[in-house]
């Protein structure tokens, strides 16, 4: 499939003296056109099956026994990838390379005799591929002792520039708005000024990756989807930048951005191939479908937002052979599709208001691509598609924004002229060529609406395993997308009885559950006939959804 960058210069409908509001830079408009990048989710976590650490995990736990970051690498490009963002730093604090400034890092363990650096491998490994090299660091530190203190903020400087001086170019700076309590018992204040300081000092080039930018902005969800409307400007002042202080409306916010907002920071879409963002050995058998990574590609790319699909590598150290054949067939299935402009050799008339296209014969299509020269700003507020067919014009599809890059699904449709018509802009509209597919691929996913229940946020779940019996943990399912809220923390307590209770642990939590609603596992080996589990705090404060909870065999 063509480069857009290409689309956009040669199809733009005409000069146009003065930008309209915000616009990208260079590097922006070159980072959203790579469409798709992989992420990496690695560390102690792909050891422990969990997906916040503790901060508190032995060094020795992260010990890949054939780690090949070239095999990485191979994959990400063969998928159509055009960069892999690692997780150099996650919560529990562990560093994949030796941070000066920490004594939790592969430096400590006696993974390659304590001389191993993942970043220095992945990085060579990206150059070597023509790949570019991205870097996740959380600043949430579960290990650090000066976290939650005023040192912190000068320690995690350090920990951002060892990271950033000696691996070569970094594309992308990624950052996540964790913010919780360290082993101190304090949480921090982040100085992000300090932060970005660094960041753009080290890497000037690099795309900056939070709630609210600069570089790039988070869609708001962990499910794929940018909104219908997608706009790429965005005014982070108006809610703030730290999530505690967020409003709900502001995850509808980031989803769609601002029109005419007084940045440009466009949405990323990131997603997980797996229900996890961890490797876990549970989940091998439960990879997205090609069905629903087309449908993840239309709601992102095809959305006007970038896709960051995380493909997290296993204990070995090698990206599992069963994510590795997804991804093949999810690249087989896009070069299918996008093999053919249907609208080649169309005819083009224009107008201030839209485009039509006068085909060279009856064409079959139900994929339209359509773009915006961004350089001059997005502009398109609301459009329709018309259709020449057999029985006269009819509007296929009536949507909202455009940007760099419009994926309209509609009906199968038969028609020999196409009209595209702009309702609503900002300025006069700068829409590119359209182009059409036919998608024989795709098969709208069945969406698994789990049926469930909502209770009292203090209500206990009660289980009653009808027999002493031994497992290995538990698992709990919010009902589909959070609705109802979902558990965050909790206790869990057994029984023989059903009357006297033992408590086995006083305050567990779901990692990343708010975020990521669903199956959630917690290993915790234990013996009883009767569980009970009862939340401690949830997401909404007063209620929580509940689908299944039960025991790990």
């Amino acid at each position: 499939m063509r480069r857009l960058p290409l689309i956009v210069a040669v199809l733009a409908i005409a000069a146009c003296t003065r930008p309209y509001g915000a616009v990208p830079s260079q590097e922006q408009l070159d980072w959203q056109s790579m469409e798709m990048n992989m992420f990496c989710h690695f560390g102690p976590n792909t050891f422990t099956g969990r997906e916040w650490g503790e901060g508190t995990e032995a060094e020795d736990i992260f010990n890949p026994t054939a780690l090949d970051c070239r095999q990485w690498a191979r994959t990400a490009k063969a998928a159509g990838f055009g960069g892999i963002i690692i997780t150099a730093k996650h919560h529990d604090g562990f560093c994949l390379w030796p941070n000066p400034v920490s004594t939790h890092t592969v430096r400590e363990s006696s993974w390659r005799g304590g001389k191993g650096d993942v970043l220095r491998e992945l990085s060579e490994a990206c150059a070597a591929e023509g790949l570019k090299f991205g870097i996740y660091i959380s600043p949430w530190d579960r290990n650090d002792p000066h976290y939650g203190t005023p040192e912190y903020n000068e320690v995690f400087r350090q920990t951002l520039h060892s990271a950033l001086t000696d691996y070569g170019p970094v594309f992308e700076q990624w950052f996540d708005g964790a913010c919780g309590e360290g082993p101190n018992g304090k949480r921090q204040e982040y100085d992000w000024p300090l932060f970005l300081g660094e960041v753009f000092t080290d890497q000037p080039h690099a795309i900056v990756f939070s709630n609210v930018g600069p570089g790039c902005r988070w869609v708001g969800n962990e499910e794929g989807s940018a909104g219908r409307t997608s706009w790429a400007t965005f005014s982070p002042e108006k809610y703030g930048a730290t999530r505690e202080q967020l409003p709900g409306e502001y995850w509808k916010y980031l989803n769609e951005g601002d029109a005419g907002g007084s940045q440009w920071i466009p949405s990323e879409t990131d997603v997980s191939i797996r229900p996890g963002w961890f490797w876990k050995e549970s989940e091998s058998g439960r990879l997205k479908s090609v069905s629903e990574l087309l449908k993840i590609y239309y709601e992102s790319v095809g959305r006007n937002s970038l896709l960051l699909l995380n493909v997290p590598p296993d204990t070995r150290g090698l990206i599992p052979a069963g994510d590795s054949i997804r991804l093949m067939e999810f690249r087989a299935a896009l070069d299918k599709i996008f093999a053919e402009d249907l609208a080649a050799g169309a005819k083009v008339r224009r107008s201030g208001s839209g485009i039509t296209l006068e085909l060279p014969g009856p064409r079959t299509f139900n994929r339209i691509v359509l773009c915006e020269d961004v350089r001059k700003g997005q502009r398109i507020a609301e459009f329709t598609v018309e259709a020449r067919t057999p029985d006269g014009w009819k509007e296929i599809a009536r949507e909202t924004t455009v940007g760099l890059k419009r994926i309209v699904l509609v009906g199968e449709t038969t028609a020999d002229a196409l009209r595209i018509t702009v309702l609503s802009s900002l300025g006069r509209p700068h829409l590119g060529r359209p182009e059409l597919y036919l998608d024989t691929v795709y098969e709208d996913p069945a969406t698994v609406r789990a049926k469930g229940t909502v209770h009292p946020a203090a209500e206990p779940i009660v289980l009653d395993l009808g027999g002493e019996t031994s497992c290995k943990g538990i698992y709990y399912t919010p009902i589909y997308k959070g609705e109802g809220g979902v558990i965050l923390t909790w206790r869990l307590e057994t029984s023989a009885d059903g009357r006297t209770w033992t408590v086995l642990r006083e305050e567990g939590m779901f990692d990343n559950i708010r975020n990521n609603p669903v199956r959630t596992e917690v290993e915790l080996p234990l013996k009883a006939r009767w569980i009970r589990l009862t939340p401690l705090t949830t997401s909404t404060d007063t209620t929580y959804g509940l689908s299944d909870f039960g025991i790990l065999q």
